[in-house]
């Protein structure tokens, strides 16, 4: 088994099996594995929007994220460690990983000023001043008890010019050393890289290398998602994760669509995040094996088929196109709940229909039946 440098008891990850880049594998951690490819439900604020652990849970996550910037400003690290650290406070026994912040403060944050140091920033929320730093970041995390720790790192937006881009780059790598030392030595926990240089394949060569210097239990590929597109996205991640250590997990940060999932698994990619699954839910849009639904529309408000007959979630087994219509358009919170549910439970399916492709060496095959069941669209109003 291939271990993390310093926790090679408790901290882990096998690859299982690889077909053509694609990887499936598991990250062994002390509150369980983590089954990869893996797809993290965003828990921004100690909840997955709508939806209750169990129910998370149930649609086959593994892990979820939680947000450092969100957390630190309410109820505040301190807070959530007083009562027991983030796992008790919101019900979850299984892993987390938390961002480290960097980029809520880069786009949510008012008044922000960037130094060496840190960033220092107004809270979104009521204008109080704090301040981020690669130590405070490492400080906050430690308090959430979260099981996979991300590097403090600064994510400019897209485009930029590459002398930007550089400047961002080796900025970060100086505050992942800095993020390195401050989490010192912390076995059953797991501190991973973030490898930035935006869409520039030498500046991703020189953060990797700089990374792996460092050394880390697993890598991210962050600076994507970021406004770039697929299209370039996707030429990054021709080179980008294959820079990184083979041996560890690579986590691609905040994606995304269910086919830039797969581009990204078949690019060499073991972990993503994404708020769309619950947003999308909370806003009347569904993701099914046959394109997305705008359950809003009127066509759905006389139909009692279910929203995908071949699925096992509880909003396709139990209620009909017509239910789900009106109690979007009414605003009632099953709506959301519901919704959620099926778009967490959809995500969650195709991870595991990838892993056993990639396992059974069909991977080529099971993309291309996932694409054209996305391109037939929804089924045909009555």
């Amino acid at each position: 088994m291939v271990k993390g440098n310093d926790m090679a008891q408790t901290f882990g990850f096998d690859l299982l099996a690889t077909d053509g880049r694609a990887r499936t594998g598991r990250i062994s951690t002390p509150r369980g594995d983590i089954r990869t490819p893996a797809f993290m439900p965003v828990g921004t604020a100690a909840t997955v929007k709508a939806m209750m652990p169990e129910s998370v849970a149930a649609t086959g996550a593994d892990i979820l994220l939680g947000n450092t910037y969100h957390l630190m400003l309410r109820p505040t690290a301190e807070r959530i460690a007083s009562l027991g650290g983030l796992h008790k406070f919101m019900n979850w026994d299984k892993p987390i990983l938390t961002d480290s912040g960097g980029f809520q403060v880069m786009s949510l944050a008012d008044l922000r000023k960037l130094t060496e140091d840190g960033v220092t920033f107004k809270s979104h929320i009521d204008g109080s001043k704090h301040m981020l730093s690669p130590e405070r970041s490492m400080e906050i995390q430690k308090l959430l008890g979260s099981d996979i720790v991300m590097c403090f790192d600064e994510c400019p937006a897209l485009p930029a010019d590459k002398a930007r881009i550089a400047q961002s780059m080796e900025l970060s790598m100086r505050w992942a050393k800095r993020s390195r030392d401050a989490f010192g030595d912390r076995p059953g926990y797991a501190l991973f890289g973030i490898q930035q240089g935006g869409l520039e394949e030498d500046l991703r060569a020189q953060s990797a290398e700089a990374l792996r210097d460092i050394g880390f239990e697993g890598y991210a590929v962050g600076g994507l998602a970021v406004g770039e597109g697929q299209e370039a996205m996707f030429g990054c991640l021709d080179f980008a994760p294959e820079q990184l250590p083979k041996d560890k997990p690579r986590y691609l940060m905040g994606v995304g669509k269910p086919d830039d999932i797969v581009g990204a698994v078949k690019r060499g990619i073991d972990m993503m995040d994404c708020v769309l699954p619950s947003r999308s839910g909370r806003t009347g849009q569904v993701f099914t094996r046959h394109g997305v639904v705008n359950i809003k529309n009127a066509r759905h408000a006389d139909d009692p088929r279910p929203l995908d007959e071949q699925c096992s979630c509880p909003a396709c087994q139990k209620y009909s196109r017509a239910y789900l219509h009106h109690v979007y358009r009414s605003q009632e919170m099953i709506s959301g709940m519901l919704l959620t549910w099926h778009n967490l439970h959809y995500f969650q399916q195709i991870m595991q229909e990838m892993r056993d492709a990639i396992a059974e060496q069909r991977f080529d095959v099971w993309e291309k039946g996932f694409h054209e069941g996305r391109a037939q669209g929804d089924i045909e109003p009555l």
